[in-house]
């Protein structure tokens, strides 16, 4: 037996894992990056809007159910834009209520038949 240090006679233990594994993202979803993502696209969607509404500032005639009045164009299309949008929301809340209260149906007929069943909706 020598003094002198020898190489140990196993492999070399294996080097540290510096960066993510090929599957695995860089970055993780966290809701603060969803937040800045939706703020980016909302300012971005709102400068387009200004632009368009900015660009079609001829004052139209319309009439409707007898009533007349003009506007912008640009305001004009707007409009009705957002009322479209908020006859959608009003239908997917109704739908959504209805589904709510089917599957709470359903829960209490579940829990009659089996009482085991613990929960709520």
């Amino acid at each position: 037996m020598s003094s002198t240090p020898s190489a140990s006679p196993g492999p070399p233990p294996p080097a540290p894992h510096a960066g993510p594994s090929p599957g695995e993202p860089a970055v993780k979803f966290t809701r603060a990056g969803a937040l800045w993502s939706a703020l980016i696209g909302g300012f971005l969607t709102l400068i387009v809007l200004l632009i368009f509404i900015a660009q079609n500032t001829a004052s139209t005639p319309f009439t409707f159910f007898g009533w007349h009045w003009s506007l912008p164009l640009g305001v004009a299309i707007l409009l009705a834009a957002v009322g479209g949008g908020l006859l959608t929301v009003a239908v997917g809340t109704a739908r959504m209520l209805q589904l709510r209260r089917t599957a709470k149906k359903h829960f209490a007929a579940a829990n009659a038949t089996q009482p085991g069943i613990t929960g709520t909706l």
